[in-house]
Order: structure tokens, then C-alpha cells, then sequence
């Protein structure tokens, strides 16, 4: 990981806590009713999720009660605009937006000496069957200051308003609890403390609950992709939900999206694209790696056009013919338009050319586009941008010098 730290490529925009930030942290943590951190110092991002307690405690959700039961915890202000890395839901970037635009002066008057726990409560103890996401509707944004500040402003404002009233004044037992109150927490008088909740309708969206499921309910009939396969034969036998499954892995489902109007392909525009070189030099690293006597380098050969072909003509027929067929395909169009993509076109670079419906709302493309990332996972440009927790297992695996072309395709789409 470390050339992605050196390109700031690797969680590079999270918040670094230390000093009293932890203790207000680890506070949240318990009042959660999780296990408080033994890290001295540490970095959080957007939902306040930190990858360095995650390794810790061995769990990267570890801010969930079970899969129903996501939480954040808020310690400070610069947490406004941070990315979610890795948010349990897909929505869960779109909650902390609403949160901060709503109550941003709020969080940083609280976070002078408080903290917030978020509650994000679909009204759901715990799922049992895989077809509960289908639950996930209204989402109720709450909110528990850490030392019930909010509590303790109205005691104190109900305490201060007695006073004013007739000769309370003179009431030294009255004095002795303005003055307990302001010792303990200060003078609240005037600060924004009061939280009301917030509601959040969920539309189409991922979660992480079940081993990844996408709901996509926007649309024609709607349609629930599992990448688990338990999972998926577990809900294939429910008879009480009006919604079309599948598993992530089934070829049938990019022929279901493209007949409900939500993915689209175009070969022939498609050679002409950035993306369409990026997918086509993936899949011939992918079986260079079997050509033996490689003199240069990845990064120089996919980088330099003469180097490409010549090593392109090194590996075997039957691979050649794979990564060359879309263009082949294109080519033999002129000709004829009889040809059939299914029997010339190699399946995974054709379902890697599928991109979503121009139709569909920004929100639905950049989750149809993490779909596609799943289904295919051969554009390592969108590999980061929409799995950036399978890019990150991935690229470990790679070639070194094939690390530093990726790094540069993204770097130069940034």
C-alpha cells in the first residue's frame, strides 16, 4: 500500500484524534455499546469510522448492532465533506450530508467539549431473512450527546427561568443548583444543543447486510442482486415479496437490467473511449502474466504502443482472439449485421463495456456503476472509485510495475 499512501490514493482525507478526542470517543463507543479503544491516537472518517480500530478489533463494521443497527459517532467538526470509506449502506454518505448541512453549527458547538452518537433506526431490532432490506424505507436520524448536554441545558434554562420569577431570587437552595449546574457543564444559556431527529427516504441502494445486497426498487419491477450465493438461495425461496432476485454472478442479470432500461452498451462508440483501452490492457495483464521471458516492465509495456503489440502477440491464440473480439466484432459489422455479440464477443469484456441508462439520476447511475464494477471488475479506474474495498485486495495481488499504471489511470482521473 505504500506507493497508494505516497499518491494519497489510500484513505487519504481522514481526521486525525488524539488527546481528549479519544476519551470523548471511546465514551460514544461505550454509550453504543461497543468496546472502547486501547489506541492512543488514530484517524476516523466522514461517519467517524477509523481503519485503524477496525484492524484493532478485527471487525470493519464495527459501529454496527447487527446488520440493521449502523451507527456514527461525531467528535468533531472537520468531519464535514470527509468521505464515508466504507459506509454499511450506500445512503449512509447522503445521511452525514444531511446531517452536517442540517445541524452544522450545532456539531461545532457540541464538539467544543461534547460529542454526538447518531443512531441511524429503521425501526428494525435485527434482520432474520435475507428479504428484510427490503425494509429499509424510512430511515430516523437520532441523536445522544455524549454527557447529556441537551438534557442538561433545559434543566438548567427551567432552573434559571424560576429564578426570575417573583422572590425565587432569594432562594439559596435555588442558587446552590444554578451554581452545581454551572460548575458541572458551564452556562448552556444560548448554546445550540437541542437535536431534533431527521428522516431520510432510502430509494434504490447497497448494503452490506447479507454479504452485499443491492436493492434496486426505482424501476420497472423491482430487482434484489445477492453477491452471496447462501444468501441468494436462501431469499430465491420466499413467496411473499413481489420482486425479481438474482445472484450477482448469473449472466441473465445484465440481460434483466438492460430490458428494464437501466444499463446500456454501445461496442462501437465503446472502442473509441479511454474506458474501452483501460478494460482491453487489464485483460491482457491478466495473461501476460503467463508469457515467460518478459524483458520490460508492465508499466512500459502497456504504456508504449509498439512494446504492447509485440508482447500482445506473444500470448497465446485463444487470448488474443478474447481481447481482441469486441474490435473484431465492431470491424466485421461493416460487413454484416447478422453477427451475434454472444458468440463473438467474449462475455466478460462485454458485460465490462455496460454502462447505465443516461436516463437514470446521478444517484442511481454511481450505484449501477458500483453493480458493474461487481459484476465485472475489469476497469481499475472504477474498480477504485465504486469497490474501493475490492480494489484495495486486488491490487495487492498485482505486479509492481503494473501498480504504478494503475496508479497513474487514476491519478490522471482525478
Amino acid at each position: 500500500m505504500k506507493k497508494l499512501i505516497e499518491a494519497n490514493l489510500y484513505h487519504s482525507e481522514l481526521v486525525p484524534i488524539g488527546g481528549a478526542l479519544v476519551s470523548r470517543y471511546n465514551q460514544c463507543l461505550k454509550r453504543l455499546g461497543f468496546k472502547p479503544t486501547k489506541l492512543e491516537s488514530f484517524q476516523i472518517d466522514g461517519i467517524g469510522w477509523s481503519p485503524e480500530i477496525a484492524e484493532e478489533q478485527g471487525d470493519i463494521s464495527y459501529l454496527n448492532n447487527g446488520d440493521a443497527n449502523p451507527h456514527a459517532i461525531i467528535v468533531s467538526p472537520q468531519q464535514r465533506g470527509k468521505p464515508v470509506y466504507y459506509p454499511f449502506h450506500t445512503f449512509d454518505r447522503n445521511i452525514m450530508k444531511m446531517v452536517f448541512k442540517t445541524y452544522g453549527i450545532h456539531i461545532s458547538d457540541i464538539t467544543r467539549d461534547g460529542a454526538l452518537c447518531v443512531d441511524l433506526d429503521q425501526d428494525i431490532d435485527a434482520f432474520y431473512e435475507p428479504l428484510d432490506v427490503l425494509k429499509y424505507k424510512e430511515i430516523t436520524v437520532g441523536f445522544r450527546i455524549l454527557n447529556n448536554l441537551d438534557r442538561a441545558q433545559k434543566e438548567q434554562e427551567q432552573l434559571i427561568e424560576t429564578f426570575n420569577k417573583g422572590n425565587n431570587f432569594i432562594d439559596e437552595s435555588l442558587h446552590m443548583k444554578i451554581l452545581a449546574s454551572s460548575r458541572k457543564y458551564g452556562d448552556l444559556r444560548g448554546r445550540k444543543l437541542q437535536l431534533s431527529p431527521l428522516t431520510y427516504t432510502s430509494g434504490s441502494f447497497f448494503t452490506r447486510a447479507f454479504g452485499g445486497v443491492f436493492v434496486l426498487r426505482d424501476f420497472i419491477t423491482p430487482i434484489v442482486v445477492f453477491k452471496d450465493k447462501k444468501q441468494y438461495n436462501k431469499a430465491i425461496k420466499d413467496s411473499f415479496h413481489d420482486v425479481l432476485i438474482y445472484h450477482i454472478k448469473q449472466p441473465e442479470l445484465i440481460e434483466k437490467l438492460r430490458e428494464h432500461v437501466i444499463v446500456i452498451y454501445d461496442l462501437e462508440e465503446s472502442v473509441k473511449t479511454k474506458r474501452y483501452d483501460r478494460i482491453k490492457k487489464f485483460l491482457f495483464y491478466e495473461v501476460l502474466k503467463d508469457v515467460d521471458e518478459k524483458t520490460h516492465p508492465v508499466y512500459d509495456i502497456l504504456k508504449d504502443k509498439m512494446l504492447f503489440r509485440s508482447y500482445f502477440n506473444r500470448i497465446e491464440s485463444k487470448n488474443r482472439t478474447r481481447i481482441a473480439s469486441v474490435e473484431r466484432y465492431v470491424e466485421k459489422l461493416e460487413i454484416s449485421n447478422e453477427l451475434k455479440i454472444d458468440t463473438f464477443v467474449d462475455k466478460d469484456f462485454f458485460h465490462a463495456l455496460h454502462r447505465p441508462h443516461s436516463s437514470l439520476t446521478g444517484e442511481h447511475q454511481d450505484l449501477i456503476w458500483m453493480l458493474l464494477a461487481e459484476v465485472s471488475g475489469k476497469d481499475p479506474l472504477h474498480l477504485y472509485w465504486y469497490q474501493k474495498e475490492r480494489f484495495y485486495q486486488e491490487y495487492q495481488q498485482w505486479d509492481n510495475s503494473f501498480r504504478e499504471w494503475v496508479i497513474d489511470i487514476i491519478k490522471q482521473n482525478i
